[in-house]
């Protein structure tokens, strides 16, 4: 069905979910890539700073725990409407103390506030993608990654000018809070609604999960998103590291990998949909699973800078298209509890970024970093063992594949 030909409240809940999506990406970026600044503004010493930041994938698992729950009180939409502003506000909070306790504080409540953010933003968009009737998943997680560019920009911008934190996040959040609180008007939820009445509107029609979730059948999908995320927090957190000192680039060509990475994982997943449309959600993630795993192989071997420049491009590539694609899988296997299995998932998010960084340098230490690269390539390509449960494809979603008969329907 063509776009034109669907009821505009539901491309109107598609163009919303897109404007909290770029919103997530910036408020990410601004926190992660000025973690120094907030380091040295709080005199946190490098043995704390990792607790600190161990806490906030931790609690934000805690938040897509306690999502899962509450949405079986209220919208998902509902939350979503108001963590938004909570996370947004919360990081110039950070940006403006100056005692320890404000730092643990704001990190926390930015933590679960986070958690209940991405359960609920994949939810909508996993329900969408459900009423499109095609992939669409990725567009929202290229929208994240626009927002992470512009959101690294300015963060870039602040360093170099030296502008205060309170100054760089104060008129950011100033932008995106009415932005998104404007966008979610829009927001579009799954309902059980009888036909013909709209499904954004009425809030006393949420619809009952039919379903129960089947963690040994979920669990696949639990895996391939915590392998995917250390692959992530392996570039994120190692890659200028790795480039300025395995492969001896000078400062500034180390800070560029990690913005080649974001550009192309935004390309990637701009044409993610067109591919998973054409030849399935299967055919995809293995694409994508092989380019990654072929970025950290040539990372590994690099003999200088530019060709682990080329790695990192691939693995931007590569792993771009399998966090989408395993939310949307996780909707299709369960249609009938899809929240809850997107809460139940999110959790692996945070347990592979909290998993990916340290290993990695525990790795690099104790062997080196050469071959500490090759862990998550592995990892990643065992994607490879689980790519058949992303199968489990709805009528409309890509080549057919047929849902599994094996869901404990309640």
């Amino acid at each position: 069905m063509d776009d034109d030909a669907r009821p505009q409240s539901l491309r109107h809940g598609r163009a919303a979910l897109a404007v909290s999506f770029f919103a997530q990406g910036a408020l990410f970026a601004l926190l992660v890539t000025r973690i120094p600044a907030i380091q040295d503004r709080y005199g946190i010493s490098d043995g704390l700073l990792p607790v600190f930041l161990a806490a906030v994938p931790i609690l934000a698992g805690l938040g897509s725990v306690g999502t899962e729950q509450l949405v079986k009180r209220v919208r998902p939409s509902v939350v979503l409407r108001w963590v938004q502003p909570v996370v947004a506000l919360v990081l110039v909070g950070l940006g403006a103390g100056s005692s320890m306790w404000v730092a643990g504080v704001t990190l926390a409540l930015f933590g679960v506030c986070v958690g209940g953010l991405d359960a609920s933003m994949n939810m909508l968009g996993v329900s969408l993608q459900r009423e499109y009737g095609r992939s669409i998943m990725l567009g929202f997680h290229a929208a994240y990654s626009l927002g992470g560019i512009i959101g690294a920009s300015l963060a870039w911008s602040g360093a170099h000018w030296h502008i205060s934190l309170v100054a760089l996040y104060g008129p950011a959040v100033l932008v995106l809070i009415p932005l998104t609180l404007v966008a979610s008007r829009w927001y579009r939820d799954a309902v059980d609604a009888p036909a013909g009445k709209d499904a954004g509107t009425d809030a006393g029609t949420a619809g009952k999960e039919t379903q129960q979730v089947v963690m040994r059948l979920l669990m696949p999908l639990c895996l391939v998103m915590a392998f995917a995320y250390i692959g992530d927090s392996t570039v994120s957190n190692w890659s200028a590291k790795y480039l300025q000192d395995t492969l001896h680039s000078s400062e500034q060509l180390s800070t560029v990998p990690y913005a080649v990475y974001m550009v192309t994982t935004l390309l990637g997943r701009s044409v993610g949909d067109f591919g998973v449309r054409r030849f399935g959600a299967v055919a995809v993630v293995r694409l994508g699973t092989v380019v990654a795993m072929a970025g950290f192989a040539v990372v590994a071997v690099a003999p200088g800078a530019w060709v682990g420049m080329l790695g990192f491009t691939l693995l931007g590539f590569g792993l771009c298209v399998i966090v989408p694609q395993t939310f949307a899988a996780a909707g299709r296997l369960f249609p009938g509890a899809s929240d809850t299995a997107i809460a139940r998932l999110n959790v692996f998010n945070y347990v592979g970024f909290l998993v990916g960084s340290p290993l990695v340098g525990a790795l690099g230490d104790a062997w080196s970093y050469r071959g500490a690269m090759l862990v998550p390539m592995v990892l990643v390509g065992l994607t490879l063992h689980y790519a058949r449960s992303f199968g489990a494809e709805s009528a409309g979603y890509g080549v057919g594949h047929e849902r599994p008969s094996t869901v404990d329907v309640g």
